[in-house]
């Protein structure tokens, strides 16, 4: 009877447990529906293709007004997922099928925004206020979800990576940024790395010009070692180059070459968007320099982190940066908090608005550098 009742005692054990595993990873499933927030964006920029007037300028005044109102009164979360609750959002596909899911949106939205350009009858600011919409999609949608997928190592998700990059021009990001941005971070030989006291202004042409000049560099140090020449189509910036010159003659021959030149215009936001964000993540940073051309590893507070919820939802946890670039290879939804990583006053919206008033970014931001450093 006692060897009876110690296994009824067992068995509902195991269904305890079991219940309790089955409830967590149910729970588990319905948090990853909270990076769906995102898509509002997305549904404000494509009802700005469709409309006329004010509503045009939504998703500027979402992305660069409400959310950044919002970061002011929301606590930022500093909370992980434990070992468990990791394992699960790690294996679970819901969490990539939604970054898939944006590559076919984006070019939809393209189409979207081409189309309506070619054939409605808009004023300046119209135009202007759709060009905006298009370019916050290209630096949220098309760059941001490029750089967590071209961190995967599968084919499959690389290439989905660089066609999104194709649709902000900018496909030397993931040749530069995963080889070289990566191994360089917060030393001075890293174009996409601030300076202290550098201006985002000046900022935007260092990194923009030298970025490029850094993929060439790379890629043609990849041919050289196969043994192949700098010239060939195996070359990943010849490929790039000739791709992203077809992708403009495609539109050009769809369209006229002023909707080209709208296009045109939306990406160079979107890259701008991309590199203001480059700016204040890595703003006066150093790695310690060991040998000659060496540096101590890239540590989490070698990058500015948020952890103001809001825009780390809309940025599929771009702003936990510290963690990113001290585990490169950790998807965006398990990515971690560090005790000892820098924090940023507030979202990343906010943080771009801010920078761009360079002494009032100076004022905020190099004391906290000075902190750091002493």
């Amino acid at each position: 009877m006692r060897s009876l009742s110690l296994k009824h005692l067992d068995n509902e054990k195991n269904k305890r447990l079991f219940l309790i595993l089955y409830r967590s990873t149910k729970i588990m499933k319905l948090r990853a529906f909270k990076y769906l927030s995102p898509f509002l964006l997305y549904l404000a920029a494509f009802r700005s293709f469709a409309s006329t007037g004010w509503e045009i300028w939504i998703p500027a005044i979402y992305a660069f007004g409400v959310i950044p109102l919002l970061e002011l009164f929301i606590q930022p979360n500093a909370n992980n997922l434990n070992v468990a609750e990791e394992e699960v959002a790690k294996s679970d596909k819901i969490y990539d099928l939604l970054l898939y899911l944006v590559v076919p949106l984006q070019y939809l939205a393209l189409s979207r925004f081409l189309y309506g350009m070619i054939y409605d009858d808009l004023t300046t600011i119209e135009i202007a206020g759709r060009i905006t919409a298009m370019g916050i999609l290209c630096g949220v949608f098309g760059i941001n979800v490029a750089h967590e997928l071209g961190h995967r190592v599968n084919k499959f998700e690389q290439g989905l990576a660089k066609a999104l990059l194709l649709t902000s021009l900018y496909m030397h990001f993931f040749t530069e940024h995963n080889k070289g941005h990566h191994k360089r971070v917060a030393t001075p030989e890293d174009p996409s790395s601030a300076r202290f006291g550098e201006p985002v202004y000046l900022f935007y042409f260092r990194t923009i010009i030298f970025s490029y000049i850094s993929a060439w560099h790379i890629a043609n140090d990849e041919m050289r070692k196969k043994g192949n020449s700098v010239f060939s189509l195996k070359n990943e910036m010849v490929q790039f180059t000739f791709t992203q010159l077809a992708f403009l003659c495609l539109i050009f021959f769809l369209t006229s070459w002023l909707v080209t030149l709208y296009f045109i215009t939306a990406a160079f936001i979107g890259i701008l968007l991309l590199e203001t964000v480059n700016y204040i993540e890595h703003y006066g940073l150093q790695r310690k320099a060991t040998d000659e051309g060496k540096y101590e590893r890239a540590m989490p507070e070698h990058s500015w982190n948020s952890d103001h919820i809001v825009g780390r939802l809309m940025l599929f946890e771009l702003s936990r940066h510290s963690d990113h670039h001290y585990m490169a290879s950790r998807k965006y939804q398990i990515l971690r908090h560090h005790n000892n990583s820098p924090q940023m006053p507030t979202g990343y919206p906010g943080m771009i608005l801010l920078s761009l008033i360079p002494p009032v970014w100076f004022y905020v931001m190099n004391k906290r550098v000075r902190n750091i450093s002493n």
